[in-house]
């Protein structure tokens, strides 16, 4: 075992298999509340020269570690290392898009943690939705949901803050499909965040039955749904194409993210 509780990342790593998204889920939940053994190239643990190793796999890149000190020693790792908390870990590697390797000397190469699960981890794996995510535009629409997005875009319209809306349907790997809004807004005030949620308020009664709906900000140059968006759509609503908008200095599509 490694040095968390009963159901440790060391545990469930032994059940991991290729489609078992819910055995997966159930690593990406050890290693926040486990602690890994990170592998120094360069530096000591709590050095400010410390530099974590690095790995590439089919273009992403990768920061091995090991799961406990027996596996430590298991890997013949002979310059330094650092135990770090998985949580603190994954916030400090997913913003360079960094991922985890688990045990990359084991039988069969080790586990792959890409740096958008690393994103789950530390901003909470029940507030994001469990990938890999399947994208698309929403279905055909009904009267009810054509009824949807006629409301959300008249208070967007009213709302100032709002400079386009976007939409896609998210299915998780686990959990149910929902409809995702895309909102690209002037700017991320704490005022513009509360009209905005005003906005969606006052349209939320008129969602079809039976469909959950959940918003991303299109600022959000980490979130898959809002990188999709930004690649995959056009705005169901668009100020500047309204009938006398007046041209915002410096507006545009958010670019596309490379990867």
């Amino acid at each position: 075992m490694s040095g968390g509780a009963e159901g440790g990342v060391e545990q469930v790593l032994r059940q991991v298999a290729p489609g078992r998204y819910d055995t997966y889920e159930a690593l990406l939940k050890a290693i926040a509340e486990d602690r890994l053994w990170m592998l120094l190239w360069h530096g000591q643990a709590g050095s400010p020269d410390a530099q974590y190793g690095n790995m590439e796999v089919d273009g992403l890149g990768y920061a091995p570690c090991v799961t406990s000190a027996a596996e430590l020693a298991a890997s013949g790792w002979n310059r330094a290392h650092e135990v770090v908390p998985g949580r603190r870990l994954a916030a400090s590697l997913y913003p360079g898009r960094w991922g985890l390797w688990l045990n990359p000397h084991a039988p069969g190469g080790g586990v792959g943690i890409p740096w958008l699960d690393l994103r789950r981890i530390a901003g909470g794996l029940d507030r994001l939705p469990a990938g890999p995510l399947q994208l698309s535009e929403p279905a055909a629409e009904s009267a009810d949901a054509g009824r949807f997005y006629a409301l959300l875009a008249q208070h967007a319209q009213r709302t100032p803050a709002v400079r386009a809306l976007h939409r896609a349907w998210v299915r998780p790997a686990l959990g149910a499909a929902y409809l995702a809004i895309g909102l690209d807004l002037y700017d991320g005030s704490q005022a513009t965040v509360e009209s905005v949620r005003l906005m969606m308020r006052q349209a939320i009664d008129a969602v079809p039955d039976g469909v959950p709906v959940s918003t991303v900000a299109m600022s959000d140059d980490y979130d898959p749904v809002v990188m999709w968006l930004r690649a995959n759509s056009r705005p169901f609503y668009d100020r500047q194409a309204q009938p006398g908008a007046v041209a915002v200095p410096g507006y545009g599509y958010p670019h596309q993210p490379s990867h």
